[in-house]
């Protein structure tokens, strides 16, 4: 007899790599396989490279599955699909916007898959099988060169309406801030991702660090790095504080690089205390768990 849950295959399409994973009815991996993920910016056959490197790994994951049982795909993309036209937009992987890939996809499989923003993604691994497991309302963050977020209720992405549920990377915080690729001005990701806190600080002080360097240079007693490190966890509060006032979620997430550094947890938890509208907020801040595997591991549990 055909046990009730299906096998879980994912991809995981970044910038450097494409991952594939392959989970078995109870959730434990059988199969991952990383290729390079093919890159011409300048021509217009990258989408297509792309494109055939994932029905490939799909096709040759999909072989590993017992012919006699069903086996859900779902895909994580550095983007989003516009649910009015069915397109990526806003994708770093820049040869995907315009394309309609998962209907080429699917088209191309001749069965349906789900594809979701690899912050999503995170976001519903880490609640199911990390960090955020056991808590109901999950926000995870993706906090690398930019800032990406997510939503889980009770182990399901939290989409919207307009498929941009968790977005809060491009929540404008400072109309005089910095502009934003996005077209605004002071948005989250501006402010606190590690893209942002390098280019404010090369503005103010010439010197052209990463966040990590800033920090280490915190740590060390660099006057300059002390300033803008203090004005980083200012603003991480500030943003995140602002995000529980407004989602009161039971558990927030952290992931990418900047999630590593260590005063988050304890000095930056402190400012999202003071800025959340709460005399005594208790929402946990957790690391994650899953690492760079988190992504792949989403891609599965989306699947359809």
């Amino acid at each position: 007899m055909a046990q009730k849950h299906p096998y879980r295959l994912g991809i995981d399409l970044g910038g450097t790599k494409i991952e594939t994973i392959l989970l078995d009815p109870a959730g434990r991996s059988l199969l991952r396989k990383r290729v390079a993920t093919p890159r011409d910016p300048e021509g217009a056959a990258e989408y297509e490279k792309i494109r055939r490197a994932v029905h490939t790994l799909i096709r040759q994951t999909l072989e590993k599955v017992p012919r006699d049982r069903a086996c859900t795909i779902g895909v994580g993309i550095p983007g989003t699909i516009n649910n009015r036209t069915g397109r990526v937009q806003n994708a770093n992987t820049t040869g995907l916007i315009g394309h309609a890939f998962q209907q080429n996809l699917e088209r191309l499989l001749d069965r349906p898959i789900a594809m979701e923003n690899d912050a999503n993604c995170f976001t519903l691994a880490e609640a199911r099988q990390g960090a955020a497991k056991g808590y109901g309302l999950v926000f995870g963050i993706i906090l690398g060169t930019g800032c990406g977020g997510g939503i889980s209720v009770d182990g399901r992405i939290h989409t919207g309406r307009h498929r941009i549920g968790g977005e809060w990377g491009h929540f404008s915080v400072d109309p005089a801030g910095t502009r934003c690729y996005c077209g605004n001005r002071g948005c989250v990701e501006t402010k606190i991702s590690g893209g942002g806190v390098a280019r404010s600080f090369f503005v103010h002080t010439g010197r052209r660090l990463t966040l990590e360097q800033i920090t280490d240079g915190y740590r060390q007693g660099d006057t300059q790095c002390t300033a803008a490190f203090k004005q980083f966890l200012d603003d991480f509060g500030r943003c995140l504080g602002g995000l529980i006032s407004v989602l009161d979620p039971d558990a927030v997430v952290l992931g990418g690089g900047v999630s590593n550094i260590d005063e988050l947890y304890t000095l930056g938890v402190e400012q999202v205390r003071r800025y959340a509208f709460h005399e005594r907020v208790e929402t946990p801040i957790l690391k994650h768990q899953l690492g760079d595997s988190a992504g792949v591991i989403g891609a599965a549990w989306i699947g359809k």
